[in-house]
């Protein structure tokens, strides 16, 4: 018996071919497998309903592709299958705003 459960056929969209970043059609749980370009996948984490995976392994530095533009930055390595989100990617073209430990206080990433 699998240690995975396949995710549901067709879950992740591809909105341009450039893109190295695939959409999740609907919520996807840590362990599901997903097919990426063929390759199965298990998922490392979960993934919300329109947030983005990983469609190839990234490096720091590396630009992310939704729609054919750059949307961001990799901040870390990023492996195949893995949530793409504030907590790996920087925006290049609006600051993201966390909020402070205490709540009050908005810390931004570099803006352009």
């Amino acid at each position: 018996m699998s240690s995975t459960t396949p995710a549901q056929a067709g879950s992740l969209l591809l909105m341009s071919r450039e893109d190295n970043c695939l959409i999740a059609r609907v919520d996807l749980k840590a362990g599901a497998t997903v097919v990426i370009d063929g390759r199965e996948i298990a998922l490392p984490g979960d993934v919300r309903l329109g947030h983005k995976v990983a469609r190839r392994d990234l490096a720091p530095g590396d630009k992310v592709l939704r729609y054919g533009a750059i949307i961001g930055t990799a901040t870390v390595p990023v492996a195949i299958g893995a949530h793409i989100h504030t907590h790996n990617l920087e925006s290049d073209y609006i600051p993201t705003f966390t909020l402070d430990q205490d709540g009050h206080h908005f810390i931004g990433s570099k803006a352009p």
